[in-house]
């Protein structure tokens, strides 16, 4: 069988079922989009290499990706039924590796920091902020379609573990992370510790689990921890 059908040769694409859509439609945006996080997932396993101990939690996310992108592809009025796997442990797969990571770093997340530190952890970031703009592809598609609801609970969970193995990765290599500013309810917690004082005007960040803009930047970009 051969790799090209040309079917695609006008711009449109089949879903799942056999309809057929243009390649910008919200529900193959959302699906590219995904698929790009996971072609960079790839790309940090082989980084990695292959005795590293990412490396069986990094292989089921990225067939968990896949597994979702097939159920993101069917339309929820398509005949035919999906029998690929629905990852309802994602969630909680991440919460406790995240668990884990944080538990075994030396100081822990009280600041919004800058992306960077070190090959792995900037990668680790890249699929962060990806993540990001695939679960605002996905919320699109969920505004037109059923959407199961593991998937935009996943994809959020793994933005945050992607920001916690980035921390992970400094903390073992004895990188320094580049502070920005520390988290607002952080802020607060010092400024009660301290009667009277209150954050520095000027200085204040936005609470870290709504999606408000921060300096121009949004809150759901940042390396701050997500609801």
């Amino acid at each position: 069988m051969k790799i090209y059908t040309k079917k695609g040769d006008k711009g449109t694409t089949g879903l799942f079922g056999g309809k057929r859509v243009s390649k910008d439609d919200v529900r193959v945006e959302c699906m590219g989009t995904l698929d790009e996080v996971n072609s960079t997932i790839g790309l940090l396993r082989v980084k990695l290499g292959d005795t590293h101990e990412w490396q069986p939690n990094l292989h089921k996310i990225q067939k968990d990706m896949m597994d979702m992108m097939s159920h993101l592809a069917r339309p929820s009025d398509a005949k035919k039924i999906n029998t690929n796997p629905m990852p309802v442990d994602g969630p909680e797969f991440c919460e406790s590796w995240i668990d884990e990571l944080e538990g075994a770093m030396t100081h822990p997340s009280d600041y919004f920091i800058l992306p960077g530190g070190n090959e792995i952890s900037a990668l680790c970031h890249m699929i962060r902020t990806q993540m990001r703009r695939g679960e605002r592809r996905l919320v699109s598609l969920i505004n037109t379609d059923e959407v199961n609801e593991t998937i935009p609970a996943y994809i959020n969970r793994m933005s945050d573990l992607f920001f916690t193995l980035a921390r992970a990765e400094m903390d073992k290599a004895g990188v320094a992370e580049e502070k920005w500013q520390l988290f607002l309810y952080k802020k607060f917690k010092k400024a009660e510790a301290v009667p009277g004082s209150e954050p520095t005007p000027g200085n204040e960040t936005t609470a870290v689990s709504e999606p408000t803009a921060i300096s121009g930047l949004n809150a759901e970009n940042n390396p701050a921890p997500q609801s």
